[in-house]
Protein backbone atom coordinates (compact mmCIF):
# COMPACT_ATOMS: atom_id res chain seq x y z
CA UNK A 1 0.00 0.00 0.00
CA UNK A 2 1.32 3.46 -0.44
CA UNK A 3 1.99 5.82 1.58
CA UNK A 4 -0.29 8.10 0.86
CA UNK A 5 -2.90 5.37 1.02
CA UNK A 6 -1.78 4.06 4.20
CA UNK A 7 -2.46 8.03 5.58
CA UNK A 8 -5.95 8.35 4.18
CA UNK A 9 -6.56 4.32 6.38
CA UNK A 10 -5.62 5.64 9.23
CA UNK A 11 -7.15 8.98 8.75
CA UNK A 12 -10.11 7.42 8.35
CA UNK A 13 -9.31 4.94 11.46
CA UNK A 14 -8.43 7.98 13.78
CA UNK A 15 -12.13 9.30 12.64
CA UNK A 16 -13.86 6.24 13.64
CA UNK A 17 -12.05 5.74 16.78
CA UNK A 18 -12.44 9.68 17.93
CA UNK A 19 -16.52 9.66 16.83
CA UNK A 20 -16.62 6.64 19.16
CA UNK A 21 -14.50 8.42 21.99
CA UNK A 22 -16.59 11.29 21.44
CA UNK A 23 -19.90 9.41 21.49
CA UNK A 24 -19.24 7.70 24.59
CA UNK A 25 -18.62 10.87 26.31
CA UNK A 26 -21.19 12.40 24.99
CA UNK A 27 -23.89 10.18 25.44
CA UNK A 28 -22.84 8.52 29.28
CA UNK A 29 -20.23 11.29 30.80
CA UNK A 30 -21.72 14.62 29.90
CA UNK A 31 -20.89 16.29 32.64
CA UNK A 32 -16.72 15.59 31.32
CA UNK A 33 -17.51 16.80 27.81
CA UNK A 34 -16.29 20.08 28.58
CA UNK A 35 -12.61 19.06 30.07
CA UNK A 36 -12.58 16.10 27.72
CA UNK A 37 -12.86 18.65 24.92
CA UNK A 38 -10.21 20.53 26.58
CA UNK A 39 -7.62 17.73 26.79
CA UNK A 40 -8.04 15.81 23.57
CA UNK A 41 -7.73 18.77 21.72
CA UNK A 42 -4.23 19.11 22.57
CA UNK A 43 -3.44 16.52 19.75
CA UNK A 44 -4.53 18.24 17.07
CA UNK A 45 -2.83 21.62 18.49
CA UNK A 46 0.26 19.41 18.04
CA UNK A 47 -0.33 18.91 14.01
CA UNK A 48 -1.40 22.53 13.73
CA UNK A 49 2.21 24.22 15.52
CA UNK A 50 4.01 21.55 13.44
CA UNK A 51 2.21 22.88 10.08
CA UNK A 52 2.75 26.40 11.43
CA UNK A 53 6.54 25.81 11.84
CA UNK A 54 7.37 25.23 8.06
CA UNK A 55 4.86 27.86 6.94
CA UNK A 56 7.60 30.60 6.65
CA UNK A 57 10.37 28.92 4.62
CA UNK A 58 7.84 26.88 2.49
CA UNK A 59 6.59 30.48 0.86
CA UNK A 60 10.15 32.16 0.82
CA UNK A 61 12.08 28.82 -0.62
CA UNK A 62 8.98 28.21 -3.10
CA UNK A 63 8.10 32.09 -4.37
CA UNK A 64 11.85 32.87 -4.39
CA UNK A 65 12.35 30.01 -6.37
CA UNK A 66 9.67 30.00 -8.81
CA UNK A 67 10.13 33.69 -10.01
CA UNK A 68 14.01 33.26 -10.46
CA UNK A 69 13.76 30.37 -12.75
CA UNK A 70 10.84 33.00 -14.74
CA UNK A 71 13.81 34.31 -16.12
CA UNK A 72 13.24 31.28 -18.70
CA UNK A 73 9.87 33.30 -19.97
CA UNK A 74 11.75 36.53 -20.74
CA UNK A 75 13.78 34.16 -23.54
CA UNK A 76 10.57 32.20 -24.40
CA UNK A 77 9.19 35.31 -24.91
CA UNK A 78 5.99 35.85 -26.55
CA UNK A 79 4.91 32.20 -25.79
CA UNK A 80 5.53 32.93 -21.73
CA UNK A 81 3.54 35.71 -21.70
CA UNK A 82 0.83 34.10 -22.98
CA UNK A 83 1.21 31.12 -20.62
CA UNK A 84 1.59 33.66 -18.11
CA UNK A 85 -1.85 35.22 -18.55
CA UNK A 86 -3.99 31.98 -19.02
CA UNK A 87 -2.72 30.96 -15.49
CA UNK A 88 -2.92 34.53 -13.86
CA UNK A 89 -6.79 34.66 -14.83
CA UNK A 90 -7.89 31.01 -14.61
CA UNK A 91 -6.17 31.37 -11.09
CA UNK A 92 -7.88 34.38 -10.54
CA UNK A 93 -11.34 32.73 -11.89
CA UNK A 94 -10.40 29.78 -9.44
CA UNK A 95 -10.26 31.76 -6.71
CA UNK A 96 -13.79 33.54 -7.83
CA UNK A 97 -15.83 30.81 -8.39
CA UNK A 98 -14.81 29.28 -5.28
CA UNK A 99 -15.15 32.70 -3.07
CA UNK A 100 -19.29 32.79 -4.85
CA UNK A 101 -19.99 29.55 -4.09
CA UNK A 102 -18.85 28.96 -0.49
CA UNK A 103 -20.85 32.62 0.34
CA UNK A 104 -24.14 31.09 -1.42
CA UNK A 105 -24.35 28.11 -0.10
CA UNK A 106 -22.72 28.72 3.05
CA UNK A 107 -21.79 24.84 4.03
CA UNK A 108 -20.36 25.89 7.25
CA UNK A 109 -23.60 27.49 8.96
CA UNK A 110 -24.96 24.09 9.31
CA UNK A 111 -23.35 23.27 12.64
CA UNK A 112 -21.42 26.45 14.71
CA UNK A 113 -18.82 26.01 17.19
CA UNK A 114 -17.13 27.93 19.57
CA UNK A 115 -14.17 29.91 18.92
CA UNK A 116 -11.29 28.17 20.46
CA UNK A 117 -9.65 30.46 23.18
CA UNK A 118 -6.39 32.45 21.99
CA UNK A 119 -3.81 30.14 23.24
CA UNK A 120 -5.18 26.79 21.51
CA UNK A 121 -2.97 27.43 18.97
CA UNK A 122 -0.29 28.91 20.24
CA UNK A 123 1.07 32.59 20.15
CA UNK A 124 0.39 32.92 16.64
CA UNK A 125 -2.89 32.73 16.85
CA UNK A 126 -3.12 34.99 19.93
CA UNK A 127 -1.28 37.90 18.09
CA UNK A 128 -3.17 37.31 14.59
CA UNK A 129 -6.56 39.74 13.89
CA UNK A 130 -8.58 39.97 10.91
CA UNK A 131 -7.03 41.73 8.22
CA UNK A 132 -8.69 45.28 6.94
CA UNK A 133 -7.78 47.13 3.56
CA UNK A 134 -6.07 49.95 5.89
CA UNK A 135 -4.10 46.91 7.96
CA UNK A 136 -3.15 45.34 4.54
CA UNK A 137 -1.42 48.91 2.83
CA UNK A 138 0.63 49.17 6.47
CA UNK A 139 2.04 46.04 7.20
CA UNK A 140 2.36 44.69 3.55
CA UNK A 141 5.92 46.09 3.78
CA UNK A 142 8.20 44.26 6.14
CA UNK A 143 10.61 46.34 8.58
CA UNK A 144 12.97 43.18 8.78
CA UNK A 145 12.89 39.87 7.03
CA UNK A 146 14.04 37.98 10.34
CA UNK A 147 10.79 39.68 12.39
CA UNK A 148 8.29 38.61 9.57
CA UNK A 149 10.03 35.07 9.57
CA UNK A 150 9.48 34.97 13.39
CA UNK A 151 5.67 35.96 13.76
CA UNK A 152 4.84 33.97 10.30
CA UNK A 153 3.34 37.06 8.39
CA UNK A 154 3.15 35.70 4.97
CA UNK A 155 2.49 38.91 3.46
CA UNK A 156 5.59 40.23 4.75
CA UNK A 157 7.42 37.17 3.45
CA UNK A 158 5.65 37.00 -0.20
CA UNK A 159 6.70 40.81 -0.55
CA UNK A 160 10.47 40.03 0.03
CA UNK A 161 10.27 36.65 -1.67
CA UNK A 162 9.23 38.38 -4.97
CA UNK A 163 11.33 41.26 -4.58
CA UNK A 164 14.24 38.98 -4.10
CA UNK A 165 13.18 36.56 -6.62
CA UNK A 166 12.88 39.32 -8.98
CA UNK A 167 16.37 40.08 -8.43
CA UNK A 168 17.89 37.17 -8.66
CA UNK A 169 15.84 36.86 -12.14
CA UNK A 170 17.45 39.89 -13.49
CA UNK A 171 21.08 39.38 -12.48
CA UNK A 172 22.28 36.28 -14.72
CA UNK A 173 21.50 32.38 -14.94
CA UNK A 174 26.01 32.20 -13.98
CA UNK A 175 25.73 34.90 -11.30
CA UNK A 176 22.60 33.38 -9.33
CA UNK A 177 22.83 30.02 -10.03
CA UNK A 178 24.70 28.54 -7.02
CA UNK A 179 21.90 30.56 -4.86
CA UNK A 180 18.83 29.70 -6.70
CA UNK A 181 20.13 25.64 -6.65
CA UNK A 182 19.96 26.15 -2.61
CA UNK A 183 17.13 27.42 -1.97
CA UNK A 184 15.88 24.89 -4.70
CA UNK A 185 17.09 22.07 -2.19
CA UNK A 186 15.68 23.77 0.44
CA UNK A 187 12.16 23.84 -0.80
CA UNK A 188 12.57 20.38 -1.50
CA UNK A 189 13.18 19.72 1.61
CA UNK A 190 10.60 21.25 3.03
CA UNK A 191 8.53 19.96 0.97
CA UNK A 192 9.75 17.07 2.42
CA UNK A 193 8.72 17.42 5.74
CA UNK A 194 5.26 18.29 4.80
CA UNK A 195 5.20 14.99 4.37
CA UNK A 196 6.32 13.84 7.08
CA UNK A 197 4.12 16.49 9.08
CA UNK A 198 1.08 14.83 7.89
CA UNK A 199 1.78 11.24 9.49
CA UNK A 200 0.53 13.24 12.51
CA UNK A 201 -2.52 14.08 11.34
CA UNK A 202 -4.36 11.39 12.25
CA UNK A 203 -3.38 12.35 15.44
CA UNK A 204 -5.13 15.39 14.86
CA UNK A 205 -7.92 14.18 13.58
CA UNK A 206 -8.61 12.03 16.41
CA UNK A 207 -8.31 15.06 18.72
CA UNK A 208 -10.96 17.43 16.70
CA UNK A 209 -13.44 15.00 16.44
CA UNK A 210 -13.27 13.42 19.46
CA UNK A 211 -13.71 16.88 20.85
CA UNK A 212 -16.96 18.24 18.71
CA UNK A 213 -18.45 14.90 18.92
CA UNK A 214 -18.16 15.43 22.87
CA UNK A 215 -19.67 18.76 23.19
CA UNK A 216 -22.04 18.74 19.57
CA UNK A 217 -23.15 14.72 19.37
CA UNK A 218 -23.18 13.72 15.57
CA UNK A 219 -24.20 16.69 13.79
CA UNK A 220 -20.72 16.71 12.35
CA UNK A 221 -21.35 14.13 9.36
CA UNK A 222 -24.34 15.98 8.26
CA UNK A 223 -21.23 18.95 8.01
CA UNK A 224 -19.44 17.03 6.08
CA UNK A 225 -22.40 15.61 3.48
CA UNK A 226 -23.20 18.87 3.03
CA UNK A 227 -19.51 20.14 2.43
CA UNK A 228 -18.68 17.51 -0.12
CA UNK A 229 -21.94 17.98 -1.90
CA UNK A 230 -21.11 21.63 -2.27
CA UNK A 231 -17.49 21.40 -3.05
CA UNK A 232 -18.16 19.33 -5.85
CA UNK A 233 -21.10 21.04 -7.11
CA UNK A 234 -18.34 24.52 -7.15
CA UNK A 235 -16.00 21.89 -9.46
CA UNK A 236 -18.46 21.47 -11.22
CA UNK A 237 -19.54 24.78 -12.38
CA UNK A 238 -15.53 25.30 -12.48
CA UNK A 239 -15.52 22.62 -15.00
CA UNK A 240 -17.96 23.69 -17.50
CA UNK A 241 -16.65 27.16 -16.96
CA UNK A 242 -13.32 25.62 -18.26
CA UNK A 243 -14.73 23.62 -21.14
CA UNK A 244 -16.50 26.48 -22.32
CA UNK A 245 -13.32 28.71 -22.53
CA UNK A 246 -12.06 26.02 -24.26
CA UNK A 247 -14.35 25.27 -26.52
CA UNK A 248 -14.16 29.10 -27.68
CA UNK A 249 -10.59 28.22 -28.29
CA UNK A 250 -10.22 24.99 -29.99
CA UNK A 251 -13.76 24.57 -31.18
CA UNK A 252 -14.25 20.44 -31.73
CA UNK A 253 -11.08 19.88 -30.99
CA UNK A 254 -12.35 20.40 -27.34
CA UNK A 255 -13.50 17.00 -27.27
CA UNK A 256 -10.84 14.81 -28.85
CA UNK A 257 -8.60 16.77 -26.22
CA UNK A 258 -11.02 15.31 -23.60
CA UNK A 259 -10.78 11.73 -24.76
CA UNK A 260 -7.10 12.04 -25.08
CA UNK A 261 -6.42 13.18 -21.20
CA UNK A 262 -9.03 10.50 -20.00
CA UNK A 263 -6.77 7.94 -18.80
CA UNK A 264 -4.07 11.29 -17.09
CA UNK A 265 -7.43 12.54 -15.57
CA UNK A 266 -8.65 9.22 -13.74
CA UNK A 267 -4.79 8.52 -13.07
CA UNK A 268 -5.03 11.93 -11.20
CA UNK A 269 -8.66 11.65 -9.57
CA UNK A 270 -7.45 7.90 -7.87
CA UNK A 271 -3.87 9.04 -6.74
CA UNK A 272 -4.77 12.32 -6.24
CA UNK A 273 -1.91 13.72 -7.69
CA UNK A 274 -1.28 15.68 -10.69
CA UNK A 275 2.64 15.40 -10.54
CA UNK A 276 1.83 11.06 -10.94
CA UNK A 277 -0.04 12.13 -14.64
CA UNK A 278 3.17 14.24 -16.04
CA UNK A 279 4.62 12.13 -18.23
CA UNK A 280 1.33 10.79 -19.85
CA UNK A 281 0.18 14.20 -20.22
CA UNK A 282 3.07 15.12 -22.25
CA UNK A 283 2.65 11.75 -24.36
CA UNK A 284 -1.11 12.84 -25.36
CA UNK A 285 -0.74 16.31 -25.65
CA UNK A 286 1.67 15.71 -28.16
CA UNK A 287 -0.11 13.47 -29.84
CA UNK A 288 -2.87 15.75 -29.72
CA UNK A 289 -0.99 17.86 -31.80
CA UNK A 290 0.82 20.60 -29.16
CA UNK A 291 4.03 21.71 -30.51
CA UNK A 292 6.47 19.53 -28.14
CA UNK A 293 8.80 22.85 -27.23
CA UNK A 294 5.46 24.76 -25.97
CA UNK A 295 4.62 21.44 -24.34
CA UNK A 296 8.01 21.09 -22.40
CA UNK A 297 8.11 24.66 -21.37
CA UNK A 298 4.66 25.27 -20.41
CA UNK A 299 3.72 22.28 -18.79
CA UNK A 300 6.24 22.27 -16.07
CA UNK A 301 5.36 26.10 -15.52
CA UNK A 302 1.67 25.07 -15.50
CA UNK A 303 2.55 22.81 -12.83
CA UNK A 304 3.49 25.45 -10.40
CA UNK A 305 1.29 28.69 -11.58
CA UNK A 306 -1.70 27.01 -12.92
CA UNK A 307 -3.50 25.03 -9.80
CA UNK A 308 -7.50 25.64 -10.80
CA UNK A 309 -8.60 22.33 -8.56
CA UNK A 310 -6.35 23.47 -5.87
CA UNK A 311 -7.16 27.34 -5.84
CA UNK A 312 -10.47 26.77 -5.68
CA UNK A 313 -10.28 24.30 -2.72
CA UNK A 314 -8.28 27.18 -0.85
CA UNK A 315 -10.82 29.83 -1.02
CA UNK A 316 -13.45 27.49 -0.44
CA UNK A 317 -12.02 25.70 2.98
CA UNK A 318 -10.64 28.66 4.26
CA UNK A 319 -14.24 30.61 4.21
CA UNK A 320 -16.02 26.85 5.09
CA UNK A 321 -13.65 27.33 8.48
CA UNK A 322 -15.13 31.11 9.00
CA UNK A 323 -18.30 29.77 8.46
CA UNK A 324 -18.16 26.87 11.04
CA UNK A 325 -16.73 28.99 13.88
CA UNK A 326 -19.15 32.00 13.21
CA UNK A 327 -16.85 34.43 11.85
CA UNK A 328 -18.23 37.24 9.18
CA UNK A 329 -15.62 38.27 6.72
CA UNK A 330 -16.20 41.64 5.39
CA UNK A 331 -16.52 41.53 0.99
CA UNK A 332 -12.78 43.88 1.22
CA UNK A 333 -11.03 41.06 4.02
CA UNK A 334 -12.61 38.34 1.50
CA UNK A 335 -10.79 39.99 -1.59
CA UNK A 336 -7.33 40.16 0.41
CA UNK A 337 -7.48 36.88 0.83
CA UNK A 338 -7.94 35.77 -2.49
CA UNK A 339 -4.97 37.97 -3.80
CA UNK A 340 -3.00 36.27 -0.88
CA UNK A 341 -3.39 32.94 -2.04
CA UNK A 342 -3.08 33.91 -5.47
CA UNK A 343 0.60 34.75 -4.13
CA UNK A 344 0.94 31.89 -2.14
CA UNK A 345 0.04 28.99 -3.16
CA UNK A 346 3.05 29.05 -6.36
CA UNK A 347 5.42 26.12 -5.95
CA UNK A 348 3.47 23.57 -4.05
CA UNK A 349 2.14 21.46 -6.55
CA UNK A 350 2.26 17.67 -6.90
CA UNK A 351 2.83 17.59 -3.07
CA UNK A 352 -0.02 15.96 -1.77
CA UNK A 353 -2.01 17.88 1.08
CA UNK A 354 0.64 21.29 0.98
CA UNK A 355 -2.59 23.18 -0.04
CA UNK A 356 -3.42 22.56 4.11
CA UNK A 357 -0.42 24.60 4.76
CA UNK A 358 -1.25 27.28 2.86
CA UNK A 359 -4.71 27.33 4.38
CA UNK A 360 -3.78 27.30 7.68
CA UNK A 361 -1.33 30.26 7.13
CA UNK A 362 -4.35 32.14 5.34
CA UNK A 363 -6.83 31.71 8.21
CA UNK A 364 -3.68 32.57 11.03
CA UNK A 365 -3.49 36.15 9.04
CA UNK A 366 -7.62 36.54 8.96
CA UNK A 367 -7.58 35.16 12.96
CA UNK A 368 -9.67 32.37 11.56
CA UNK A 369 -9.37 29.37 13.59
CA UNK A 370 -6.61 27.23 12.05
CA UNK A 371 -7.17 24.19 14.03
CA UNK A 372 -10.73 24.04 11.56
CA UNK A 373 -7.90 22.38 9.48
CA UNK A 374 -8.83 19.21 11.28
CA UNK A 375 -12.07 18.87 10.87
CA UNK A 376 -11.76 18.75 7.19
CA UNK A 377 -9.11 16.55 7.25
CA UNK A 378 -11.58 13.21 7.14
CA UNK A 379 -12.93 14.34 3.75
CA UNK A 380 -9.70 16.08 2.04
CA UNK A 381 -8.86 13.12 0.38
CA UNK A 382 -11.79 12.99 -1.48
CA UNK A 383 -11.87 16.99 -2.18
CA UNK A 384 -8.12 16.24 -3.37
CA UNK A 385 -9.33 13.30 -6.01
CA UNK A 386 -11.62 16.55 -7.53
CA UNK A 387 -9.33 18.92 -7.68
CA UNK A 388 -5.82 16.95 -8.82
CA UNK A 389 -8.37 15.81 -11.87
CA UNK A 390 -8.78 19.63 -12.41
CA UNK A 391 -5.33 20.22 -12.29
CA UNK A 392 -4.74 17.88 -14.98
CA UNK A 393 -7.76 19.78 -17.20
CA UNK A 394 -6.32 23.54 -16.45
CA UNK A 395 -2.72 22.62 -17.51
CA UNK A 396 -4.14 20.52 -20.56
CA UNK A 397 -6.33 23.47 -21.77
CA UNK A 398 -3.78 25.97 -21.01
CA UNK A 399 -0.48 24.30 -23.10
CA UNK A 400 -3.39 22.99 -26.34
CA UNK A 401 -4.58 27.00 -26.04
CA UNK A 402 -1.18 28.56 -26.06
CA UNK A 403 -0.46 26.00 -29.04
CA UNK A 404 -3.26 27.34 -30.46
CA UNK A 405 -2.58 30.96 -30.48
CA UNK A 406 0.72 30.42 -31.57
CA UNK A 407 -0.17 28.55 -34.73
CA UNK A 408 1.57 25.16 -33.55
CA UNK A 409 -1.65 22.84 -33.19
CA UNK A 410 -1.41 20.45 -35.95
CA UNK A 411 -3.72 17.55 -36.03
CA UNK A 412 -1.96 14.46 -37.30
CA UNK A 413 -4.00 11.62 -35.88
CA UNK A 414 -2.04 11.17 -32.72
CA UNK A 415 1.70 10.14 -34.30
CA UNK A 416 3.87 11.34 -32.45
Amino acid sequence: MKGQNKLFVFIIIALVVGVIMGGVVHTRYPESSEGFSKNIKLLGTVFIRLVQMIIAPLVFTTLVVGIAKMSDVKMIGRVGTKAMLWFITASLVSLMIGLIFVNWLEPGRVMQLPKPAADAAGEMVAHSQGLSMEQFVTHIIPKSLFEAFATNEVLQIVVFSIMFGVALANMGEEYTKPIVRGLDICAHAILKMVGYIMWFAPLGVLGAIAAVVATNGFDIFKVYAIYLRDFFFALAILWLVLCIVGYMILGNRLFELLRRIKEPLLIAFSTTSSEAVFPKLVEELERFGCNNRIVSFILPLGYSFNLDGSMMYMTFAAIFIAQIYGIDMTLGQQVIMLLVLMLTSKGIAGVPRASLVIIVATCTMFGIPPEGIALILPIDHFCDMGRSMTNVLGNALATSAVSKWEGQLENHGGDL
